[in-house]
C-alpha cells in the first residue's frame, strides 16, 4: 500500500465530508424537494447536484478550474447568475399558496400528482450546483493543497469518482430520512411553512451572493 496516497485520500475524504455537513443552498433544495415531491422525483435533485459537482471536479483535475477561478469576470458572472437563480427559486416558493400543499402525504398516488418531474428536479439540482461558485473554489483549493504532480492521473480520477458518489449518497440519505412514514407525516403537516422558510433562506443566500459579487 502506498501510504502517501492513502494519507492524501483520507485528508481529502475527511475535508470533503465535513464540507457536506455544512448546510448550504444545495442541502436546502434537497430538503425542500424531498418534503414536497417524494423520493422518486427528489432523487433528481440529488443526481443533478452530484453531476454539477462531478463537472467541477473534472475541470479542476484537468486544470481548467484554476483558469476559471483566476478570471474575475467569470467568477463575478458565476456568482451573480447563481445568486439570481436562488432568488428565483425563493420567489417560486414564497408565491406558492397554502392550498397547493393541501393533503400532502407520502403516498404514490399523491406524489404522482405533483407537477414536477425527475428531469425538472435534476435540472434544478444541476443549476444550483453549477451556479454555486463555492463548489468550484472548494474543489480547486482542496486539490491544489493535496494533489501534486507526483500523484498519478488514475488516483485523481478515482478520487473524483469517490467524491461524486459521496455527494450523491449523502443527498440520498437525507431524502431517505425524510421519506420515512413517521418523518414524512410530521413534515407534511409543516410542508407549507418549511417551504416558505427554505424559500426565505435561499432568497437571503442569493441576495448575499449577488451583493458580494457586485460590491467587490
Amino acid at each position: 500500500m502506498d501510504w502517501a496516497l492513502f494519507s492524501i485520500f483520507v485528508t481529502v475524504a475527511i475535508a470533503h465530508f465535513f464540507a457536506l455537513l455544512s448546510p448550504g443552498p444545495d442541502f436546502v433544495l434537497i430538503v425542500k424537494s424531498a418534503i414536497k415531491n417524494g423520493p422518486q422525483k427528489s432523487i433528481g435533485v440529488a443526481a443533478g447536484i452530484a453531476s454539477a459537482n462531478a463537472l467541477y471536479i473534472a475541470l479542476c483535475l484537468i486544470g481548467v478550474g484554476s483558469l476559471l477561478a483566476s478570471s474575475v469576470i467569470i467568477m463575478i458572472a458565476l456568482k451573480v447568475a447563481g445568486g439570481l437563480f436562488l432568488i428565483y427559486l425563493a420567489i417560486m416558493a414564497l408565491r406558492a399558496k397554502k392550498k397547493d400543499y393541501k393533503d400532502l402525504a407520502f403516498s404514490e398516488i399523491q406524489i404522482n400528482k405533483s407537477e414536477t418531474t425527475f428531469v425538472k428536479e435534476f435540472i434544478t439540482g444541476f443549476m444550483s450546483g453549477i451556479l454555486n461558485p463555492k463548489n468550484l473554489l472548494f474543489y480547486l483549493s482542496l486539490f491544489t493543497v493535496v494533489l501534486t504532480k507526483d500523484v498519478n492521473f488514475y488516483f485523481k480520477v478515482g478520487l473524483g469518482i469517490w467524491m461524486t458518489l459521496v455527494v450523491f449518497l449523502w443527498d440520498l440519505s437525507v431524502i431517505y430520512v425524510l421519506s420515512r412514514d413517521k418523518v414524512r407525516r410530521k413534515f407534511s403537516k409543516l410542508a407549507y411553512y418549511i417551504d416558505k422558510c427554505t424559500g426565505a433562506i435561499l432568497g437571503l443566500i442569493g441576495f448575499t451572493i449577488v451583493k458580494s459579487a457586485l460590491t467587490k
